[in-house]
């Protein structure tokens, strides 16, 4: 009973990061939605706790790159493309420096 919680759980949560990362393009949201749904149903009749345990694995990792990885771009004309990152990408930007030998003062 515990794995169907955790199994209605993640389904939520990859929904709610589908509307959080795809918010504003309908076409990304349906195609996602249909994609979250159509693999859950593919393996709703699945028994094995092994292969149970491996797909939640492979769910949460997909929510996970969702969440932290994935950009929405717009095209603004031929030329140009627009990104829109949300604020949980968006990371302080830390200096590069060749010899990290040395102490350097920000």
């Amino acid at each position: 009973m515990a794995n169907r919680r955790q199994v209605l759980q993640l389904f939520k949560s990859l929904h709610r990061t589908r509307q959080e990362v795809f918010k504003n393009d309908a076409r990304a949201l349906e195609a996602a939605r249909q994609k979250i749904n159509e693999e859950f149903k593919n393996h709703q009749d699945e028994t094995s706790e092994e292969k149970i345990n491996e797909l939640l694995k492979i769910a949460s990792d997909v929510e996970v790159i969702l969440r932290t990885s994935v950009i929405q771009a717009v095209h603004t004309d031929s030329n140009r493309i627009v990104l829109i990152p949300r604020k949980d990408l968006l990371q302080d930007n830390t200096p590069y420096f060749d010899k990290p030998t040395k102490k350097h003062e920000s």
